[in-house]
């Protein structure tokens, strides 16, 4: 019934140039913006500033899930023995900063994402 379908082979359950950890990191962008511009908004944005802030976070949260269970494999392991903590705890801080208008925060996200932006693009070495 479904002849038309090839099999196709790759490291990670979809062809390479699929994942890439900037989709997290801009998210992430976005809350740190919030956050800076918190504490100058009106009374009324502020609600709704939040709100958008823990949507974006959330995405961050994803997209680093789908990275850490669709793209890093058993040989990244290997090669970067930390990538399990450092996803758990980068997701971890992207759940703490939905919590939190402290810029401080946000910024601790965006260096923990670099941190695997760094793992990432030696991966795609291999």
């Amino acid at each position: 019934m479904f002849n038309f379908i090839k099999p196709v082979y790759a490291h990670c359950d979809l062809p390479c140039g699929v994942y890439d950890p900037i989709q997290a990191r801009i998210e992430a962008e976005s809350v740190l913006n919030i956050q800076k511009k918190y504490s100058d908004l009106h009374d009324e944005d502020k609600i709704r500033s939040i709100f958008i802030k823990e949507q974006r976070a959330d995405l961050v949260k994803q997209h680093l899930w789908i990275l850490w269970t669709d793209y890093f494999k058993p040989e990244h392991l290997e090669k970067h023995p930390n990538i399990h903590e450092l996803l758990w705890q980068t997701t971890k801080q992207a759940g703490a900063v939905k919590k939190s208008v402290d810029p401080s925060s946000g910024e601790k996200l965006l260096s923990m994402i670099d941190e695997i932006t760094e793992i990432f693009v030696d991966t795609k070495k291999v």
